[in-house]
């Protein structure tokens, strides 16, 4: 496993893979394999590629392919001014959500992040702290994405103390993390994206998964479920993409209501 290495070029013949390029600590490297795959943004995929490799047009589309960034600012708070007033059960009685849609148009913060309630183990002091995400929905290079890290504390922690969801005295730790092309979008190019799609699928053994590596707004489940496929193909000997491509296509809503 190579972990803080940077592929910067992809090198191919005929319809396979041969090889990749990175560059780790400075220094660069070549890295070949039988079977790739791959769940960088489809847009840096096709732009590691020779520029004789790609077709004009695909590598336009590619390049084109919208993206929104993110960034997120942890809080560790000694308690929410939000009172449980469900009759669901928590640790601490704090409110039951996992996260929240903010709504009120004084604040730039689009969703809050209640760890507590992903799982207790995400917490050292389940009892008596809170752990909360505020997100922002971005776009790198934008004013809040050029903020620093302690400016961006400071903007989140006072977006939070203006919603009344908290009292700066209780705030205990803090950090802020940007997340570039955390969400891949479906405007401008990506009408044409099906011709970026059969340039990527001629070569036999490279499978694009996850939600970057699709270009697809998939969650968790998906990205692994489209992993899985991708994997039952190369045990199998199938070369066609479809069915991992097939993964979260389907209009039915996954999740129901409990009463």
């Amino acid at each position: 496993i190579i972990t803080n290495a940077c592929v910067t070029g992809i090198e191919s013949e005929n319809n396979t893979i041969t090889a990749i390029q990175y560059q780790k600590d400075g220094e660069k490297h070549t890295f070949t394999g039988d079977v790739y795959f791959s769940t960088m943004p489809i847009k840096d995929l096709v732009g590691g590629f020779k520029t004789s490799q790609v077709p004009t047009e695909v590598a336009k589309i590619a390049k084109a392919l919208p993206y929104r960034d993110f960034i997120t600012v942890g809080l560790l708070v000694n308690k929410l001014n939000l009172k449980n007033q469900t009759k669901i059960k928590t640790i601490g009685n704090i409110v039951p959500d996992c996260w929240i849609y903010i709504q009120e148009a004084e604040v730039t913060v689009g969703r809050l992040q209640i760890f507590n309630n992903w799982s207790p183990y995400l917490v050292k002091d389940i009892q008596n702290t809170v752990w909360v995400g505020l997100e922002y929905f971005v776009n790198e290079g934008d004013t809040l994405w050029q903020k620093s890290e302690q400016e961006m504390i400071r903007f989140a922690t006072e977006e939070c103390i203006k919603m009344g969801m908290i009292e700066k005295a209780d705030v205990l730790d803090a950090n802020s993390v940007q997340v570039k092309k955390a969400y891949p979008a479906y405007f401008g190019s990506y009408e044409q994206f099906d011709e970026v799609k059969a340039f990527l699928d001629q070569f036999d053994n490279l499978f694009c998964i996850g939600r970057n590596g699709q270009h697809r707004y998939n969650n968790m489940d998906h990205s692994m479920l489209s992993a899985m496929e991708a994997v039952k193909n190369v045990i199998g000997g199938v070369t066609s993409k479809q069915n991992v491509w097939s993964v979260n296509t389907d209009e039915q809503y996954h999740e129901t209501k409990e009463k």
